[in-house]
C-alpha cells in the first residue's frame, strides 16, 4: 500500500488547487452547486495526475536508477514491476472518467480538458521534455489547463489576466526546479535529466529575475483592471499585492541562496514562511471577496 501510495504521489495533487481559481476569484465560493463541481473536477484531476505519475515512472525507470533520490521510487527499486505499473495508471485514468462523468451536462468540457492534459503530459513524458525551455512551458501550460478545467466544471470564465499569471508563476517555478537539477550536475558530474546540460545557472538565474518582475506586473495589473475593481466592489485589493512581492521574494531566497527547490511542492509543504504568507493572501481575499456574505 505504501508503494501504491508513493507511486501515484497523492501528495502532488495540491498542484490542482488552481482548479479552485475561477470559483473563487468569480465570487462563487459560497455556491453549493459551484464548490461541489470543482470538487469534483479536483479530484478527476488529480486521478488523472496520478496515472501520469505512473506512466512518467514507467518510462523513466532506467534513469531513476541511476539517480540518487529518484532510485527509491517503487518501480525503480522494484517494488512494483512495470506490468503493476500499467494496471495502476489504467486504474487511475479509469477513476478520473468516472468522476468526469458525474457531472452530466458538463462532463463533455471537463472531459475535453482532461484529456488534452493527458495528451499532452503523455508527450512531454515521451519527448517534450528533452528539450530546455519547452519542457517547462509545457508543465506551466498543464497549470493554465488546471485553471480551464475548472472553468468547465463551472461555467466560470476566468480573467485574462488569472490565465497569464498563472502560466507566468508556474514558468518561474519550474525554472527553479530546473536550477536544482543544474546543481546536482554541477556536483555530481551526472545530469539528471537529458536537457540539463542545456541550462546553467547564469541563464536560471536571470530566467528567474524577470519571469518574477513580469508576474508582479501582471498582478498589479489585474488588481487595478476595471473588471476587477466592477465585481469587487473594492478599490484595495492592489494591497494583496504585499503578500504576492514577499512569496516570490521568499521563494527566490530558498532557490538561490539555500539551494532548496528541487520539489516545489515538498518546499510549500515544510517552509512555514511561504506557509503564512499564501494563508495571509488568501485571508485578504476572503476578505474583500466574501467579507458581506460571511458578516451578513
Amino acid at each position: 500500500m505504501k508503494s501504491l501510495i508513493l507511486l501515484t504521489r497523492p501528495h502532488q495533487w495540491i498542484k490542482n488547487a488552481f482548479i479552485f481559481m475561477p470559483m473563487f476569484f468569480g465570487g462563487a465560493l459560497t455556491n453549493m452547486t459551484s464548490l461541489v463541481s470543482t470538487l469534483i473536477a479536483f479530484f478527476a484531476y488529480s486521478f488523472a495526475a496520478s496515472s501520469i505519475y505512473c506512466y512518467n515512472d514507467i518510462i523513466d525507470v532506467e534513469d531513476d536508477r541511476r539517480h540518487s533520490v529518484k532510485c527509491k521510487r517503487p518501480i525503480a527499486s522494484g517494488k512494483i514491476t512495470i506490468g503493476q505499473g500499467y494496471a495502476i495508471m489504467l486504474l487511475m485514468f479509469s477513476l478520473s472518467m468516472a468522476m468526469v462523468y458525474t457531472l452530466s451536462d458538463r462532463a463533455t468540457d471537463l472531459g475535453c480538458v482532461i484529456a488534452a492534459y493527458y495528451v499532452l503530459d503523455i508527450a512531454y513524458c515521451r519527448l517534450l521534455k528533452h528539450y530546455a525551455i519547452v519542457d517547462v512551458c509545457v508543465l506551466s501550460f498543464g497549470f493554465v489547463l488546471r485553471i480551464i478545467a475548472g472553468s468547465a466544471a463551472t461555467g466560470i470564465v476566468p480573467s485574462h489576466w488569472l490565465v497569464l499569471m498563472t502560466f507566468l508563476l508556474t514558468l518561474l517555478l519550474g525554472f527553479a526546479k530546473r536550477r536544482d537539477d543544474v546543481i546536482r550536475m554541477m556536483k555530481t558530474g551526472e545530469a539528471p535529466r537529458h536537457n540539463t546540460h542545456r541550462y546553467n545557472l547564469a541563464f536560471i538565474n536571470q530566467s528567474v529575475t524577470i519571469t518574477a518582475a513580469v508576474t508582479v506586473v501582471c498582478y498589479i495589473m489585474y488588481t487595478i483592471s476595471p473588471e476587477l475593481l466592477a465585481r469587487t466592489n473594492s478599490e484595495y485589493i492592489y494591497l494583496t499585492t504585499i503578500f504576492v512581492l514577499l512569496g516570490l521574494l521568499r521563494y527566490i531566497q530558498l532557490a538561490e541562496v539555500d539551494d532548496a527547490t528541487g520539489d516545489p511542492t515538498k518546499l510549500l509543504y515544510k517552509d512555514h514562511f511561504l506557509q503564512v504568507v499564501i494563508f495571509l493572501w488568501v485571508l485578504s481575499y476572503v476578505f474583500i471577496l466574501y467579507g458581506d456574505k460571511v458578516l451578513g
